[in-house]
């Protein structure tokens, strides 16, 4: 699993509100005038910020970004007008826009960690790992006991095929919180890919313990089973993490979420059995049609 966090989630992880005004509400116009103070202008700059965020709630991206760009212009000096435009052009896929912006905030503001932490998964997304795994490193000599930045440092010395690295990393992070299924999870990618299906099954039980609801390891755990001769077994657990989320079904989604060669190459047979395919089918059949925004 890789560690996606929602916008708004991304926004408050970065902590935009630090040291800024608190918000207006009111809807924000660029006063038409010359001789407009500076806080004047700063002002309308942070407001711009909580429409954005307001914008971003409802996924309205577009507009969003308009809106942080403009707040950097009328409050350049405020870290978080640029840690929001940063986070909002990462939602969009835009690395390298995402990064500069972030940049910026760093620089206003180099003793923030979140800062790090979120310019390290943006380097990940790039598949920039060494650059993610400095950034991410930077950020825990200032924040050393963050769950998800040390899940995300896993994650990335993963990548790097640093796989006893990836496995301490993980485990730390669950040693700080004990709910965090993903990481004894991704314990069990780097096990498979090691070749130890049996660790690898110990560790996707175990996040099956604290989340019974997670398709993620039950379907790895699934084609483990059948790798083994538990054909019944496997059916049965293959099918139920389908129907929880159709997604595991596709290979693409499986590899975005760092599943790796061994268990790709091993899942690829139990997505090939006919009953499994037709539950895939049934339930893609089943998906309601996209109605859009409220």
């Amino acid at each position: 699993m890789a560690n996606k966090i929602p916008i708004i989630s991304l926004i408050i992880a970065l902590g935009v509100w630090t040291g800024l005004v608190k918000p207006v509400f009111a809807q924000a116009l660029v006063p038409y005038r010359v001789d407009i103070k500076g806080e004047q202008l700063e002002q309308t700059g942070l407001s711009l910020v909580e429409e954005a965020i307001q914008l971003a709630t409802f996924r309205q991206f577009p507009m969003a970004l308009a809106r942080a760009r403009l707040a950097t212009q009328l409050a350049p000096k405020e870290p978080g007008t640029w840690a929001l435009l940063g986070s909002l052009y990462l939602q969009e896929q835009k690395w390298d826009e995402g990064i500069g912006a972030l940049e910026k905030a760093l620089k206003l503001a180099p003793d923030r960690p979140d800062l790090r932490f979120i310019l390290g998964r943006a380097h990940f997304q790039k598949e920039e790992y060494k650059e993610a795994v400095k950034q991410i490193r930077a950020g825990l000599k200032l924040e050393p006991n963050s769950p998800g930045a040390l899940f995300d440092l896993g994650n990335a010395y993963y990548k790097e095929g640093r796989l006893k690295k990836a496995v301490a990393e993980y485990e730390k992070a669950f040693e700080l919180e004990e709910e965090l299924w993903p990481a004894i999870n991704n314990i069990g990618l780097v096990r498979y890919e090691m070749g130890d299906k049996e660790a690898a099954m110990e560790r996707w039980r175990e996040a099956l313990a604290i989340d019974d609801g997670a398709a993620e390891p039950m379907l790895a755990l699934a084609v483990a089973l059948y790798q083994t001769g538990k054909t019944e077994e496997a059916l049965l657990m293959g099918e139920k993490a389908l129907r929880l989320d159709p997604r595991y079904g596709d290979i693409d989604y499986l590899v975005e979420n760092l599943w790796g060669d061994r268990l790709i190459a091993d899942t690829r047979k139990l997505l090939a059995i006919p009953s499994i395919e037709q539950t895939l089918a049934e339930v893609e059949d089943a998906q309601p049609p996209f109605q859009g925004l409220p």
